[in-house]
C-alpha cells in the first residue's frame, strides 16, 4: 500500500513540478521515485527474509533486510548530490514558478507522505529494512513540507530563491539520516559487535552469574540482522561443574541479558594460553 501511494504521488508531483517550474517539487518527485523503488525492494526484502534456511544459506535470508537498507542509504547519497547540483544552478539563474499550482501539489504530497509514514511507524525499530523505508518516506515528507514553505514564500514575497534554497536544506536533513543508516548497515555487514556490548561487560556478567563459568575467551559477537545478535565463545568451567547444565544456563543468560539469540559455546576445563584469550571480537 505504501508503495502504491508513493508511486501515484510521485507522478502527480513530477507533473506538477514540470508545469509549475518548481525544483522543490521535481526534487521531491525524484526523491519519491527512489523511495517507491526502495519500498518495493523493502517489501521484497521482507518476503525473502522469511524464507527458511537451506543448504546454501544455513542462516536463512534474514540479512537481505540489511542489504536493502544499505542500498537505500547509498541511493539517498546519489539523490542528494543531484538535488544539490540543480539547486545551486537555480540559485544563480532563478526561473519563474507557478506558486499556486506548486502549493496545492505540495500539500497533497505532504498529506500522502504523512499517511505512508504512519503506516510504517509500528514496525520493529531494529528492522533495518523497514528503517530504510521509513528514512525514504521521512525524506519525502520533509521534501513536501519544504515545497509548501517555498511555494508560500514565492506567492507572498516573490522569493524565487526560496525554491532551490529549501531544496538544499531538505537534502542536508536527508543526508544526515542516510549517513546514520549507512553506518549502521555497514557495521552489521562487517559483522561488528552490537552497540553497547563490551568484552568486560560480557565477561563480568557471565563469571558473576554463579553458573560455574570461571572465565570466557575467544569471544565473537555480531548481528545477523538488526536486533538479532549471535555469538561464539570458549568457556572455562570449574572442575565440579556439569557441562550440560552450565551450557543451558549460559545460553539462557546471554539471551535474557544481552539479547543473543544464537550462541555456540566450546566448554574447556584448562586455562587458555595465547594472544586471543581475552577480548571481544566481531
Amino acid at each position: 500500500m505504501a508503495f502504491a501511494l508513493t508511486l501515484v504521488t510521485l507522478i502527480v508531483e513530477a507533473i506538477g513540478g514540470y508545469l509549475s517550474g518548481s525544483l522543490a517539487l521535481l526534487a521531491d518527485a525524484g526523491h519519491m521515485l527512489v523511495d517507491a523503488l526502495a519500498l518495493l525492494f523493502a517489501w521484497l526484502g521482507a518476503r525473502f527474509a522469511k524464507r527458511a534456511a537451506d543448504e546454501r544459506r544455513s542462516y536463512g535470508y534474514a540479512r537481505v533486510e540489511v542489504l536493502v537498507g544499505y542500498t537505500n542509504a547509498l541511493a539517498q547519497f546519489v539523490l542528494v548530490a543531484w538535488i544539490g547540483f540543480e539547486a545551486i544552478s537555480r540559485l544563480f539563474a532563478p526561473a519563474p514558478i507557478l506558486s499556486g499550482l506548486m502549493l496545492w501539489v505540495a500539500i497533497s504530497g505532504l498529506a500522502v507522505n504523512g499517511l505512508v509514514l504512519r503506516m510504517l511507524h509500528g514496525h520493529d525499530e531494529n528492522d533495518l529494512n523497514t528503517a530504510g523505508a521509513r528514512l525514504h518516506v521521512m525524506g519525502d515528507l520533509l521534501g513536501s513540507l519544504g515545497a509548501v514553505v517555498a511555494a508560500s514564500l514565492i506567492a507572498w514575497f516573490d522569493w524565487l530563491w526560496a525554491d532551490p534554497a529549501i531544496s538544499i536544506l531538505v537534502s542536508l536533513l536527508i543526508l544526515r539520516s542516510a549517513w546514520r543508516l549507512l553506518a549502521r548497515s555497514a557495521h552489521i555487514l562487517l559483522e561488528g559487535a552490537p552497540q553497547g556490548l563490551g568484552a568486560a561487560q560480557l565477561s563480568e556478567a557471565v563469571t558473576a552469574a554463579g553458573i560455574g563459568v570461571d572465565e570466557i575467551h575467544h569471544v565473537h559477537v555480531w548481528e545477523l540482522a538488526g536486533g538479532r545478535a549471535m555469538a561464539t565463545l570458549h568457556a572455562r568451567i570449574g572442575a565440579s561443574a556439569e557441562p550440560d547444565t552450565v551450557l543451558a544456563q549460559l545460553r539462557s543468560l546471554l539471551r535474557e541479558r544481552f539479547g543473543i539469540v544464537h550462541v555456540t559455546v566450546q566448554i574447556e576445563s584448562t586455562p587458555c594460553r595465547g594472544e586471543q584469550c581475552g577480548g571481544l571480537h566481531g
